[in-house]
């Protein structure tokens, strides 16, 4: 059932047994894995069911550090969230993204890899994925055409890639969700303020609000915080009315670890003749499947470097298109959408079937987690009357030495082979350089926050993604993350959701 906040008498109370707050990927995962159950279910989105402007501002920003993209552009305020403008790129973590890795401070979660395989399979349904394989040997035998570099699998692998259509769940899922007889979603429900009994060990309810001017509360038994990264530390610190730091903030966490992947362009590689690179290269729309080059977890500990993988453009294309960065600085999506499709580096017709000489490198690589990297409150608000989030973002040295290894092994590699020939781009020649080029980036992948572990002096959340001492606040998605890897962050987010909700119907005990 749909409801619109808007038209609905003001204060209303609206109750049910699970409140999930927030309808992007993370929300609408939760929301289905619930349809046609004994439980209602209350699902809030902030917007409606297309762009608004007046809806996006509300998620305007300021950033500080190093530089960001602005804040409202970069998720989507209305139903179906971010899946609106995703690409589809989907791959598993792997085993050592979960480790803790003595190289990497505050590494290592408290679940393992093998803890999300099942739920990456059914996370890959929901994305309208192929099979749950990310090994290269099973896709080669699929395609024999699809031939890998020479370089030593003991240092370098194949990180292999799957396509989303991209799905995007406001359409797909819309029809189900709205049809579903126990679940209520309310449009133009934007969560304010969440209030705890009297020790903040226990959430009684949230406050609602909508640029009509209406407020309601909405109780529940079980309460999912399911907004993006920024979002759900955002609405954890201004719910400071029993717990003046924020909830779930006791040990200053909430907002901590901000993570982005790093995306920006490293090198060249030159080869002594045409080479089309089939099994790396990607045809938008047509693509399937592909293969980055990854590093080894052996590689990873030997030289103490960073999980990143690195993709093959052709140079003649990738020299005339401006950093991500620098394409996507307008504040609305729209206009973002129109500057990118301008300096659209794909052709149209297909890749050239005899390939190219020379191809541009491009890192994709994860951030350390850094305390320093983190969301804050403004003191400016917003038209209802929230404060403001403040992203300052903070790099560390680990990350630009990682990428420059990571190059100097792949040239290492193409030399052994008489491949070809690697060049770094200038801002990587000197290893005592430890600043940053202009046109640094970071891939839309909000990611820490409200990271989980088992000592709430140094997480937000626990395995189970609870927020610590509160017996019925949790959080899903990208937002719990300890660690970023290298893959985009969609799958991981819908499997560890998928994960949740299975906890919260046969472990929490909170509703049976």
């Amino acid at each position: 059932m749909h409801i619109d906040a808007k038209q609905i008498d003001n204060n209303s109370v609206i109750e049910g047994d699970i409140c999930i707050i927030g309808a992007g990927a993370a929300g609408i995962s939760m929301a289905l894995e619930w349809a046609n159950t004994p439980y209602r279910v209350i699902l809030l989105e902030g917007g409606g069911f297309d762009y608004e402007a007046a809806m996006q501002d509300l998620y305007k920003g300021k950033e500080t550090g190093q530089r960001y993209y602005p804040l409202e552009s970069a998720r989507l305020h209305y139903f179906g969230g971010t899946t609106g403008h995703w690409a589809g790129f989907c791959s598993v973590f792997e085993p050592i993204d979960f480790e803790k890795r003595d190289w990497v401070p505050h590494s290592g979660w408290p679940i393992k890899r093998g803890d999300l395989d099942q739920y990456y399979v059914r996370a890959g349904k929901n994305l309208d994925l192929g099979p749950y394989e990310y090994n290269y040997e099973y896709w080669r035998e699929t395609d024999p055409s699809m031939v890998s570099l020479p370089f030593d699998q003991s240092v370098l692998y194949n990180k292999i890639w799957q396509f989303s259509p991209p799905t995007r769940f406001g359409t797909k899922y819309k029809d189900t969700i709205v049809n579903a007889p126990n679940i209520y979603l309310y449009t133009y429900a934007n969560v304010t303020d969440i209030t705890a009994n009297e020790h903040a060990s226990k959430i009684e309810q949230v406050t609602v609000k909508n640029l009509a001017g209406k407020q309601h509360t909405v109780k529940a038994r079980v309460f999912v915080l399911a907004c993006c990264a920024i979002q759900n530390a955002r609405v954890l610190l201004a719910s400071n009315k029993q717990a003046p730091k924020g909830l779930g903030n006791d040990n200053d966490n909430v907002g901590r670890y901000f993570m982005a992947h790093l995306e920006i362009k490293s090198a060249e590689v030159w080869f002594p003749g045409p080479d089309p690179l089939k099994l790396y290269s990607i045809d938008y729309g047509k693509t399937k499947w592909r293969a980055e080059l990854g590093v080894t977890a052996k590689t990873q500990e030997q030289y103490k470097i960073l999980n990143g993988t690195a993709s093959f453009t052709p140079l003649e294309a990738a020299e005339h298109q401006p950093a991500f960065i620098d394409i996507w600085k307008s504040a609305d999506p729209k206009e973002r959408a129109k500057a990118f499709g301008k300096y659209d580096v794909s052709d149209k017709k297909g890749p050239k079937k005899s390939g190219y000489t020379a191809y541009q490198l491009f890192t994709r690589i994860e951030q350390a987690p850094n305390p320093n990297s983190r969301i804050t409150l403004d003191t400016e608000t917003d038209a209802l009357g929230m404060r403001r989030a403040m992203l300052h973002w903070e790099l560390t040295p680990l990350e630009k030495r990682s990428i420059r290894t990571i190059y100097e092994l792949f040239g290492q590699q193409m030399g052994i082979a008489e491949k070809g020939r690697v060049r770094l781009m200038e801002y990587l020649r000197d290893e005592n350089d430890t600043s940053w080029p202009e046109f640094t980036g970071g891939g839309w992948h909000h990611m820490g926050t409200t990271r989980m572990g088992t000592d709430p002096k140094t997480s937000v959340v626990d395995a189970n993604c609870k927020v610590h001492g509160i017996s019925n606040l949790f959080v899903a998605g990208s937002a719990c993350y300890v660690t970023a890897a290298a893959p985009n962050p969609t799958l991981t987010l819908v499997a560890l959701t998928l994960r949740l909700s299975d906890h919260l119907k046969h472990a929490a005990g909170l509703i049976s």
